[in-house]
């Protein structure tokens, strides 16, 4: 507790408090369409695929802003992004609760994609946070920023009983309060001390071509102007990547030629995309496979949710002392081992609230372990490259509750989206084991390296008689 206290007391601590409010928030606002969407079922006839789309939209616009918004925060204060971002992600809530009736499904994609703007926050949170702190304790506070995955704990536990009480649309509302108190927290309290470079007029604009292209993409795969059923919708994060990518500076798109960058973005695709994209889902698939009243089935997401967001700290913690490429090793074996069990033995409701637990434990300490190399890795680019990993992180997010729809809809179980996480996870292991000890000349922790090469020292003395 001294050490951790001791941490904190080294930089702005209420800069550091103001980004976990801002990222909290945002994520309540991100996912609020998974623990509702039994409720908007009722109202709009939907099919299991459609669905998965709808609550898969914001996390699909998360994805893909974070890209524009991280370039965004290369060249602008990042306290003023913050404000901007929060007055988004709340447009869809205002315009829910002043409509006399119920929204049309392709009204409630385009306002998805305005949710996904609370995701984004990512891209800007955590930069902003870590440029309050010196380097040592990165892992940590990145992950303590990055706890505000927390926001998901709310959705479960909030959303639910106010749409049984006052109808889905209007509780929706219960958020704006939530990103009022942020918006006052970043107005008095953030500092963003991050380098700045680059034009930020351009990288707005950037900013407002990739949302409005967004909206046109999803409306375009909804019509089917990218192929009936299903083949838009898996195209559907690739087309809204490249748009991204195609907006960026030159001089940043460098990064993409990295293997390192690819490795990372896949590893964080399937830690924090799967604590998305089942936070988005799960409420969905207890009710679907046990049967769970649609409270009780909240109530599971928020406790699930609110178990990754706790260790995701601690994830970075861990990672400050061995490197996150050593932690990821075990963690993604985890991942891959849960979802296979899943896959091969759909289990009775104990069984599968606990291997659930395990996933999302492995999730949060993956997390936070990924995010702990960044810094390491690309010092001075952390704004954008947290764009980038987080969206390949959202893009994974995207994809698990479209692949649970199809292969509910297509088999009628949810084997075979289990079968297909755990062959995603078990490829990224392979990768980072392949690449631990090349990462570990940069990742292990510096005090780390010190403690190992004089222990290396000594052992050469003790062998050679010294």
């Amino acid at each position: 507790m001294k050490n951790l206290l001791n941490s904190l007391s080294s930089g702005n601590w209420r800069a550091l408090l103001a980004c976990f409010l801002y990222f909290d928030t945002g994520f309540t606002v991100w996912v609020m369409f998974g623990p509702l969407a039994p409720f908007i079922h009722k109202d709009i006839a939907m099919s299991p695929a459609e669905l998965g789309f709808l609550v898969a939209v914001p996390v699909l616009g998360a994805a893909i802003l974070r890209v524009t918004l991280g370039n965004l925060y290369q060249a602008h204060d990042g306290r003023r992004i913050a404000l901007m971002g929060i007055a988004l992600s709340a447009l869809p809530s205002v315009i829910l609760l002043l409509l006399p009736s119920a929204p049309s499904y392709t009204l409630l994609l385009v306002l998805g994609v305005f949710l996904g703007v609370g995701g984004a926050s990512f891209a800007v949170a955590l930069p902003m946070a870590g440029s309050n702190y010196p380097p040592k304790v990165q892992g940590l506070v990145l992950g303590l920023a990055a706890a505000g995955n927390i926001g998901a704990v709310l959705d479960g536990f909030m959303f639910p009983g106010i749409a049984e009480h006052f109808g889905w649309a209007k509780a929706t509302g219960a958020a704006l309060p939530l990103l009022a108190l942020a918006a006052t927290a970043l107005f008095f309290w953030a500092k963003d001390l991050g380098p700045k470079s680059g034009s930020a007029p351009k990288a707005f604009l950037s900013f407002c071509i990739t949302l409005a292209g967004l909206v046109a993409l999803v409306l375009a795969v909804h019509w089917g102007m990218f192929g009936a059923g299903k083949t838009g919708v898996l195209l559907l994060p690739v087309l809204g990547a490249l748009l991204a990518i195609a907006v960026l500076p030159k001089h940043y798109r460098s990064v993409l030629v990295e293997g390192d960058t690819w490795v990372v973005m896949l590893v964080y695709s399937i830690t924090f995309g799967g604590f998305v994209g089942m936070s988005s889902y799960v409420t969905t698939l207890l009710i679907s496979l046990y049967q769970l009243p649609k409270l009780e089935a909240g109530l599971f997401m928020s406790l699930l949710a609110f178990t990754g967001a706790l260790v995701r700290p601690i994830g970075g913690l861990i990672a400050d002392r061995i490197s996150g490429a050593r932690a990821l090793v075990l963690l993604l074996a985890g991942i891959s081992a849960c979802d296979f069990t899943f896959a091969a033995w759909m289990p009775p409701l104990p069984a599968g609230i606990a291997l659930l637990v395990a996933t999302y434990l492995c999730f949060g300490l993956g997390n936070g372990a990924t995010f702990q190399l960044v810094p390491q890795r690309w010092n001075g680019k952390t704004g954008l490259m947290s764009g980038i990993i987080g969206a390949a992180g959202g893009i994974g997010g995207f994809y698990l509750p479209v692949i649970m729809g199809m292969a509910k809809e297509s088999t009628g179980s949810y084997q075979m989206g289990f079968a297909t996480f755990g062959g995603l996870s078990a490829i990224a292991f392979a990768l980072v084991v392949l690449h631990r000890t090349r990462w570990l000349e940069w990742a292990l922790p510096k005090e780390s390296s010190i403690v190992v090469d004089t222990m290396h020292a000594t052992r050469v003395r003790v062998d050679s008689g010294a």
